[in-house]
């Protein structure tokens, strides 16, 4: 039995959930969320918590079901009610960002700008839009109610310039921690 999948999903007050089969609907006060649940999976629903259901917990493929659909609706339910945000810095001199028209356009170093759709439902807040030198970042954060595609849209802006290891420019996570290396050492004296 999955050590997750058996874990009860709390449901806040304020969250309506709805099913019609294996389809499942989570209304909250930041929106609503829709999936199609595998059909290897059950759930059972009462008043104030849901109960995901392993029909063959021998079987190794509906073990990790269990826990992976645990884990969906349970994203579900967080993200109507409180929500998911993910806080990002740029380093390097000269480096900025700015929101345009519904797509997030990068200056990181390159001859051109970088510019990204931002997908629905996902807002971007800039804090700091520039850098100041090296030492202090552009910061942004990004937030919306569906897990999944805010880490995607994150994924994808880290991607653009991941950080580098020498000087550590580049796009990150905030709790990110850039592993540095040493650069050249010259060797001094005449030849």
């Amino acid at each position: 039995m999955s050590r997750i999948g058996k874990k009860l999903i709390e449901i806040p007050s304020g969250v309506k959930i709805e099913t019609k089969g294996q389809h499942l609907k989570v209304t909250g006060s930041l929106g609503s969320i829709e999936m199609d649940c595998h059909p290897k999976i059950k759930f059972k629903i009462d008043d104030k918590q849901i109960e995901v259901i392993n029909e063959k917990p021998d079987s190794s493929e509906y073990r990790q079901l269990h826990g992976t659909m645990r884990a969906l609706i349970s994203n579900m339910v967080t993200g109507v009610s409180k929500g998911f945000e993910k806080k990002m810095e740029i380093f390097g001199t000269g480096f900025n960002l700015k929101e345009q028209a519904g797509k997030l356009i990068l200056q990181v170093g390159y001859c051109h700008p970088i510019e990204l759709k931002v997908p629905k439902g996902i807002k971007v807040a800039i804090e700091v839009p520039a850098t100041r030198g090296n030492d202090v970042p552009a910061k942004f954060s990004l937030s919306g109610i569906d897990r999944s595609v805010l880490g995607q849209f994150a994924a994808d802006i880290r991607k653009v310039r991941p950080p580098e290891p020498y000087k550590g420019k580049g796009i990150r996570y905030a709790d990110e921690h850039v592993r540095r290396k040493v650069g050249k050492a010259f060797a001094s004296g005449a030849a």
